[in-house]
């Protein structure tokens, strides 16, 4: 199946299944544990389109004193992560999604990963615009970064179709399990 049919598939699918499914917290640190990783900054994302909601697992880290960023898309479909806090504006992007206002870049040690689909191989599928398969190839050249996908079981499909740009994540966490 081409890339295209299956995020038409998953995303009505997800549309279907507004059952809002939090982060759990202890999944997200038992991760980090796990892979010791000594972290300072968690980069997330402003959930769109039934994504999973990681707003209140973002909060619940800033606590904790992690360094918290949220993207900013930028030309060429590059975009680059920016500190902030749940009681800082937002401002809406071209693609409709918000993202903070500061200009303080934050380099994070954990990437969450919004996705599509994904496999058991640890395969994404995005939206096909390649943000995150960019980024995550930009800051691999600058550091060690921990990539977590952020998905429902529902989107696992049998293959991601995959070519040489695509990004594996290192974990992928819904709310059944941790594939690793």
């Amino acid at each position: 199946m081409i890339k295209s049919n299956i995020r038409k598939k998953i995303l009505h699918l997800r549309s279907k299944n507004k059952n809002i499914h939090k982060v759990d917290l202890d999944k997200i640190i038992k991760i980090l544990t796990k892979e010791k990783i000594k972290v300072k900054s968690i980069g997330g994302y402003y959930p769109v389109n039934f994504e999973i909601d990681d707003l209140k697992l973002l909060e619940d880290l800033r606590k904790k004193n992690f360094d918290i960023s949220l993207p900013i898309i930028k030309k060429d479909n590059q975009m680059d992560f920016y500190k902030w806090s749940k009681i800082e504006p937002l401002k809406i992007n071209k693609y409709g999604i918000p993202e903070p206002i500061t200009k303080k870049i934050i380099y994070p040690d954990v990437l969450l990963v919004p996705l599509v689909a994904y496999d058991l191989n640890l395969n994404r599928l995005g939206y096909g615009g390649g943000f995150y398969d960019r980024y995550i190839n930009k800051i691999s050249k600058i550091k060690k970064i921990l990539t977590i996908g952020l998905a429902y079981s529902f989107q696992q499909i049998k293959k991601v179709p995959t070519n040489s740009f695509d990004k594996k994540l290192d974990c992928i966490v819904n709310e059944k399990e941790i594939l690793i």
